[in-house]
């Protein structure tokens, strides 16, 4: 199995991050290394892999908080593992519980407060950005748990780079001009530098932030790409938890 990890977040001891790949159990196309269950593969198969996962690279499955990731900016706080219910974000301060961001392109960004002991998972696709998920994930923690930009750390995970997320102007126009690079009547939307920006403008700091360059559209040998493979594209999942302190 190849994970991804993420060197912002390796500083802490007790804090895990795991980001999954394609590779895992040597399966093969069209699905590969897949963790959902709603793209067609079998579910004796899918939940295998995740078996793999959560319990090799995570917390352990029965630990896992998923969420039914709608396109949309709807947060949980969650208290629980297990399914809760249509979001794009989860934030949790309860230690042993996961939160899985599940992705194929959209941007996967998770959040650490190490003051507050708090943790958030946002999936925050090209829908989503637009409506400010991110911004409103950290508006909730500044007035949940009373979280400032200085106390926060942050990792932006893989997903599809500027030069391979093409869109129309219906889309394109959504977003500044900052952000988008036009090519004759296509534009290119650079969705991490803009989550990004997201992060700076809270307030935290630059040195705070790990955005990774990685393209899944690009890498098709490790990511999931649904722009690439469509309907038989599989998922990547991350997953964020507060390890227990007698936990390695």
């Amino acid at each position: 199995m190849v994970i991804v990890k993420s060197y912002i977040f390796s500083q802490f001891k007790n804090l895990g991050f795991s980001f999954s790949t394609k590779v895992g159990l040597d399966r093969i196309p069209p699905y590969n290394f897949n963790l959902s269950l709603s793209v067609g593969d079998s579910d004796t198969t899918v939940w295998e892999n995740r078996e793999e996962f959560f319990t090799g690279a995570g917390p352990g499955l029965q630990n896992v908080a998923f969420q039914k990731q709608v396109h949309e900016s709807t947060i949980r706080i969650v208290n629980n593992s297990g399914y809760q219910g249509e979001s794009d974000a989860m934030i949790t301060k309860c230690t042993g519980i996961g939160l899985a961001v599940s992705t194929a392109d959209c941007v996967p960004i998770f959040l650490y407060s190490p003051n507050k002991h708090v943790i958030a998972g946002i999936h925050s696709g090209w829908r989503s950005t637009v409506q400010e998920i991110l911004r409103k994930t950290l508006s909730q923690l500044s007035e949940q748990f009373n979280i400032h930009g200085e106390d926060l750390y942050a990792y932006i995970g893989p997903c599809i780079q500027q030069n391979n997320f093409e869109t129309g102007a219906e889309v394109g126009s959504q977003f500044p001009e900052k952000y988008c690079l036009k090519k004759g009547s296509k534009i290119h939307v650079d969705l991490t530098a803009l989550n990004r920006d997201v992060l700076l403008n809270f307030g935290i700091p630059g040195k705070h932030i790990q955005a990774s360059s990685l393209c899944s559209y690009k890498y098709g040998s490790i990511f999931h790409s649904y722009r690439r493979e469509g309907l038989k594209s599989g998922r990547a999942y991350g997953i964020i938890w507060l390890k227990d302190q007698n936990e390695n």
